[in-house]
């Protein structure tokens, strides 16, 4: 789990420095972003971690697919992809 946190912060610290400011975040309800990572890539949850006391940045990624996303989820329910790749 420590190996998927670390990779976690430094795909995170790439994904927000190489980014522009709109295209950095895509936000919906948490359900409805667990619910496309996991029926539409085959994603499941593999590590996260406390960013801040109200935000937790979370890795989820399929080993079928080799995909893989990194989703900021807020303590208002609301989660923002912030990082995709294969």
């Amino acid at each position: 789990m420590l190996k998927s946190l670390i990779t976690a912060s430094v795909l995170l610290g790439i994904a927000t420095a190489s980014l522009p400011a709109q295209a950095q975040t895509l936000c919906n309800k948490r359900s409805n972003v667990v619910l496309q990572l996991s029926e539409k890539y085959g994603e499941v949850s593999n590590g996260a971690g406390v960013q801040s006391a109200t935000q937790v940045i979370e890795l989820w990624s399929s080993q079928k697919t080799g995909s893989w996303t990194i989703i900021a989820s807020r303590a208002d329910g609301i989660s923002c992809i912030l990082a995709t790749g294969r």
